[in-house]
């Protein structure tokens, strides 16, 4: 089995974002196990972090040309080419402390992250790596573009380009992930079409993109530059996409792309959100115990930190959890929960109070998953900024988000939101009294 790696020493890169066009200063810090990757924004009083991950995306529509994560109003944009480093580099746990809102573009590539990277050495942990194992077959497709994502006992990405260019053409590139750099698929840069430039531009995108940092293809050649590789558009775009993946974690499944980019790519991870959320259900195969995680709760385990029973216990599994930090819980609502007998029986609408009850339970196992506070009592205090969104129904699989706030000793706030198919359903600002049991 793979174990968890981190770095070993502080590394600092500084650049200039591709979009924005500012300078911006990046260091790299090493990280526990299970952390993940975690952004810190720096420049910011407080400080945000954003962990990298399948609920941390945001929208391709709002953010063009670009993969961008974000936490209420803070975002960090262009992260693909750092996260393909760290997924080729096989890199688990990370803090990437930035003082700006873009990651730097560097050369147009993920090369000189992985230089500073590997400066940095790369060390093995003690905890086994966590693997997203696809067991039955997934596909998105978006135009003419299509993913198709089937079973792999390895990570191999089959991508097929094709443009409308004579430079472009087309290309294919099928690789296996298993540490050989020989192809060289981190130096590949980002590239346009001469004829998006001014679009691009009017976009407010490419603000720090120039001719050494971009291959712009006209019609007849490469403007003012020329290709490091061979077939550097193909594996740019794979570069692209490894870090998009990475945003699910590490996969065994053989991912096979046509003429994908961020907005597809990103797609797919919602696939993937949901695909991952069925399997940690039971849903998927004939049993999910592979996708089981350090982090993750089933019902005899949030019996253990909440004193809730039927019929006022409302959350069926805690598929995500980082210790004082953030918890993701689920809420199957079925026909026969309790209160559709008595709330709206002709149009069965789950209890708004209960959605907040969910929310409130979930962010109780949160603070109460702490070592400090075992075997304490979260007392529901106050609940502010409520806001309800859509109804709930039967049918629905309630998605609970909570993140916390302001942690004292006896008093703790968290931030809520509950989702159904990826759109907000209601959101709070609940606030709890910590008391001994």
């Amino acid at each position: 089995m793979d174990k968890q790696n981190t770095i070993k020493n502080r590394v600092v890169v500084e650049g200039v974002g591709l979009h924005t066009g500012k300078r911006v200063k990046m260091e790299f810090l090493p990280a526990p196990c299970n952390t993940g990757v975690v952004f810190i924004r720096k420049d910011l009083s407080p400080e945000v972090m954003i962990k990298a991950d399948l609920y941390s995306v945001l929208d391709p529509e709002k953010y063009p040309r670009r993969t961008s994560i974000g936490q209420g109003d803070v975002f960090i944009h262009t992260i693909e080419h750092l996260m393909s480093a760290f997924y080729l580099l096989g890199i688990d746990n990370i803090y990437v402390g930035i003082w700006g809102e873009e990651v730097p573009g560097m050369d147009g590539s993920a090369k000189e992250f992985v230089e500073k990277l590997l400066e940095a050495e790369i060390v093995s942990q003690e905890a086994l790596r966590k693997y997203l194992v696809i067991r039955e077959p997934l596909w998105v497709e978006e135009n003419d573009s299509c993913i198709a994502v089937v079973p792999y006992r390895e990570t191999r990405i089959s991508y097929t380009l094709k443009y409308d260019n004579r430079i472009i053409n087309t290309g294919f590139l099928d690789i296996i992930l298993n540490g050989d750099f020989s192809d060289k698929i981190y130096e590949a840069r980002t590239f346009c079409l001469e004829e998006e430039v001014d679009s691009l531009m009017k976009m407010g995108l490419g603000k720090g993109s120039n001719y050494e940092n971009t291959l712009v293809v006209s019609k007849r050649k490469i403007i003012k530059n020329q290709l490091r590789l061979s077939d550097e558009f193909v594996k740019h775009k794979v570069l692209d996409l490894l870090g998009d993946l990475y945003l699910a974690g590490f996969l065994k499944a053989h991912v096979i792309a046509i003429r994908s980019g961020h907005s597809l790519n990103i797609k797919l991870l919602n696939r993937l959100k949901k695909y991952k959320e069925k399997a940690l259900l039971g849903g998927v195969g004939s049993s999910a115990s592979y996708f089981r995680e350090e982090g993750e709760l089933f019902i005899d385990d949030i019996k253990q930190v909440l004193p809730h029973r039927y019929p006022f216990l409302l959350v069926d599994r805690i598929i995500y959890m980082e210790k004082g930090k953030k918890a993701v819980g689920i809420k199957n609502v079925t026909i026969n929960d309790y209160f559709f007998q008595g709330h709206f029986p002709s149009k069965a609408v789950m209890p708004g109070v209960l959605i907040i009850e969910a929310m409130a339970q979930v962010g109780g196992v949160l603070m109460l998953a702490d070592e400090e506070n075992k075997g304490k009592l979260a007392y529901f205090m106050a609940a502010n900024n409520i806001k309800f969104r859509k109804t709930v129904e039967p049918g629905d699989q309630l998605i609970i988000e909570v993140t916390t706030g302001k942690i004292k000793k006896r008093t703790g706030t968290v931030i809520t939101k509950a989702f159904v198919d990826n759109k907000i359903v209601a959101e709070a600002e609940l606030m709890f009294a910590l008391v001994d049991n």
